[in-house]
């Protein structure tokens, strides 16, 4: 999700079935009770900390077709409203590691953990981009490798805060006066390349511990700070190989910093086309990509590349550029250009359409076995389906396809567990190993 009138898909605003309530809490609470309906795992916002305007140096072109990222609610305010009404469902939202700093996020997250019972999660990025750079009293951002770096250090830092409340410091004796153990909670001291920080935290230890991380760095630098860190990956693969491909090269990193390939769950993203036949889901499929202009796509993956790509002729291959920004989807997108011959405006209508995100459109059973041909393949530990339309899509998935998995004792039928990370049958919070 996105706390904005767009997702992955570009189309999303403009599709008849949309609700176009993406400032009203309500829009966000329907949605997190249908997931939850549908058993769902997590709900998560991406996000970003910029108005776009990289392609031709202005907004113009994204505000004028509605090109993701110009509009985006604080997804933590977002989260707030969606835990009131859910008991189950996790959520979790995105910050960054390169302009936040590590007290400010131990503190949100470990609140909104309090408030969700158990259901937090973080998505941790390191922002790329020369426009959020700008936001921040920077002219330009950090190098690749640096931010990972950062990120790094930030965890860490952010770690020993969650850690600095013992889970039974808290004691709340009324009849005697006592509050807390003070023994039990404990100064930092943190003294580092990036942060200093002294703690303690001033929230007491959370249901969880600390959120469930996210992450999707798909450079090596990207993979390995995954592997040490992530417990949830999202990705975007174009074919099934790329996803292979990519989960077996993550599973074989995991064991360098300590862990087991079932500490990390890696969850590629689709859009589902749900039909009664699969003439019908493949007409839905076509409406939704006939909504794209190639602009808006263009827009987007100049953003996402932090590169202006207006400078070039849309009837020419895209280009080799210096990676700069998310080099996962620009290599996707390079990749697509060869073995397809696409011209740039190709690309834009194909990024316009779902920022490259495959697209399965099928009756639920067809659905269903795609899903499981990946999951039993070892492929995957489990999907982000991101939508096309608002609600509907996770309404059609809900009542269509998840009774499907779980005739198929693929899903879960009822919520078993009460935290997000029990969800996932994820280890206690531990450390990785150094190396």
């Amino acid at each position: 999700m996105h706390s904005s009138h767009v997702v992955l898909s570009h189309a999303i605003w403009r599709h008849p079935q949309t609700e176009l309530g993406f400032l009203q809490p309500e829009f966000y609470q329907t949605i997190a009770q249908t997931l939850e309906r549908g058993k769902f795992d997590l709900v998560f916002f991406a996000d970003a900390l910029a108005l776009p305007d990289q392609y031709g140096n202005s907004p113009k072109v994204g505000l004028q077709y509605g090109a993701q990222g110009m509009v985006r609610l604080d997804p933590m305010l977002i989260a707030t409203v969606m835990a009131t009404v859910t008991k189950h469902i996790g959520i979790g939202i995105t910050r960054s590691t390169t302009y936040y700093q590590p007290y400010d996020l131990a503190r949100m997250f470990a609140t909104l953990d309090h408030l969700s019972n158990g259901r937090a999660a973080w998505n941790v990025v390191t922002s790329g981009r020369t426009a959020e750079a700008k936001n921040f009293g920077v002219e330009q951002h950090l190098d690749h490798d640096r931010r990972y770096d950062r990120a790094d250090e930030f965890i860490q830092v952010t770690a020993k805060l969650w850690d600095s409340w013992q889970p039974d410091a808290l004691i709340l004796d009324q009849e005697n006066g006592i509050f807390a153990d003070p023994s039990k909670v404990n100064y930092v001291n943190h003294e580092g390349e990036w942060f200093n920080v002294r703690g303690p935290l001033t929230v007491p230890h959370s249901p969880q511990g600390k959120p469930v991380i996210i992450q999707a760095g798909s450079s090596d630098r990207g993979k390995d700070f995954a592997a040490k860190w992530a417990e949830v990956i999202f990705e975007i693969k174009h074919t099934p190989a790329q996803m292979k491909a990519f989960y077996d090269d993550i599973k074989s990193r995991l064991s360098q910093f300590g862990r087991h390939p079932d500490d990390c769950k890696i969850l590629p993203t689709f859009t589902p086309f749900v039909g009664e036949t699969e003439a019908i889901a493949k007409a839905k499929q076509s409406f939704h990509n006939d909504l794209i202009h190639p602009l808006v796509g263009l827009f987007t993956l100049s953003s996402h590349a932090d590169y202006d790509f207006s400078q070039h002729d849309l009837h020419q291959p895209l280009v080799d550029i210096p990676f700069k920004g998310l080099r996962g989807l620009l290599e996707v997108a390079q990749e697509l250009t060869r073995s397809e011959n696409l011209t740039l405006a190709d690309i834009g209508q194909l990024y316009g359409q779902g920022v490259l995100a495959p697209q399965i459109a099928g009756t639920p059973q067809q659905i269903a076995d795609w899903m499981e041909n990946l999951f039993r393949a070892k492929a995957c530990d489990g999907f982000v389906i991101s939508p096309a339309h608002l609600p509907g899509t996770f309404t059609e998935f809900v009542d269509w396809v998840v009774p499907e998995l779980q005739h198929r004792g693929l899903f879960r039928s009822e919520y078993t567990t009460t935290t997000l990370r029990e969800h996932l049958q994820l280890p206690t919070v531990r450390q990785p190993v150094e190396v």
